[in-house]
């Protein structure tokens, strides 16, 4: 079977790639979660699509701006190609030194932070991790069926809860919305 070092800390473990959350540290709580929401697209938001991309593409034509029409033309193209796969199922993990979320493990020192954003009724239900490097993007993780309490009651050992964030964040919203 193949191993594989991940670094983290001031340790290397060498780690089977099946077994990563057991050779780590002592499993918490853990679930599978899609790699990315797949929205259920109407034709209705393809002829939209469609009919947008083409007008900014005219419009670039038309002012000379070459460079947004190739943009348009490569968004276009991602979404199609994006469009036509399925997501894979990862696993997330929460073990008393960090997270593991598919291949890759966080320590809690790189986490500045979590929050839960539970609103059944608006089908909101995720875990948002904050990392202290500004550059390092926000980890959204979906709840699914999952109890909030024991998750939040276990995670209070290891990080601070933002009690700030009581909505998800704009971008997750406007994406939802537009089934991007």
């Amino acid at each position: 079977m193949p191993y594989q070092i991940f670094s983290y800390s001031k340790y290397n473990y060498m780690l089977e790639k099946q077994n990563l959350s057991d050779k780590l540290s002592k499993k918490i709580i853990g679930w599978s979660i899609p790699e990315y929401d797949k929205h259920e697209r109407k034709k209705h938001w393809y002829i939209i699509s469609a009919s947008v991309g083409l007008i900014f593409i005219i419009y670039s034509f038309f002012s000379g701006n070459f460079l947004f029409a190739a943009i348009i033309i490569i968004g276009a193209l991602v979404i199609i190609i994006h469009d036509g796969r399925e997501p894979m199922i990862i696993n997330f993990v929460i073990t008393d030194e960090g997270l593991i979320v598919g291949k890759n493990f966080y320590d809690y020192d790189v986490i500045k932070d979590f929050s839960i954003i539970y609103k059944p009724r608006e089908n909101i239900k995720n875990l948002y991790f904050e990392f202290k490097n500004v550059i390092k993007p926000r980890l959204s993780i979906p709840l699914g069926s999952m109890n909030p309490l024991p998750i939040r009651e276990n995670l209070l050992k290891y990080l601070p809860e933002d009690l700030e964030r009581t909505d998800q964040p704009l971008s997750e919203a406007l994406a939802k919305m537009f089934k991007l």
